[in-house]
C-alpha cells in the first residue's frame, strides 16, 4: 500500500446521471500508473482509501484519459465542503479497498 497526499480539482460530469470526481494531478496519476498491474482487480480500477477532512471512504480510481479520477460519492460530498474553487486536499492510499 502507498499513500499520497494531493490537491485535486473537483469535475462534475454531467451524463446520464450526474457524477462527481476528483481529478489526480500528473504526478500522481503517473505513479499510481506504475502501480496498476500489482494493485487493480481489473477493468483498470484500483481500489482505494481516501480522506478529505473528516471524512474517510473506500472507492475504485478510474482510468481516464491517461489519468486517473477518484469518485466523490453521494453520501461523501455531504459530508464535505467542496470550496468555491473546485479544489480539495485528498489523503489516498492506494491497494487498500
Amino acid at each position: 500500500m502507498t499513500e499520497f497526499s494531493f490537491v485535486a480539482e473537483v469535475i462534475h460530469w454531467r451524463g446520464p446521471a450526474p457524477f462527481y470526481f476528483a481529478r489526480l494531478p500528473a504526478e500522481v496519476a503517473q505513479k499510481v500508473s506504475e502501480m496498476a498491474k500489482a494493485v487493480s482487480y481489473g477493468w483498470g480500477v484500483i481500489p482505494v482509501e481516501a480522506v478529505i477532512g473528516e471524512v474517510t471512504f473506500r472507492t475504485s480510481l478510474f482510468p481516464k484519459e491517461g489519468g486517473y479520477l477518484l469518485p466523490l460519492k453521494d453520501a461523501v460530498r455531504k459530508k464535505i465542503e467542496i470550496p468555491d474553487n473546485g479544489l480539495l486536499e485528498i489523503v489516498m492510499v492506494v491497494g487498500s479497498a
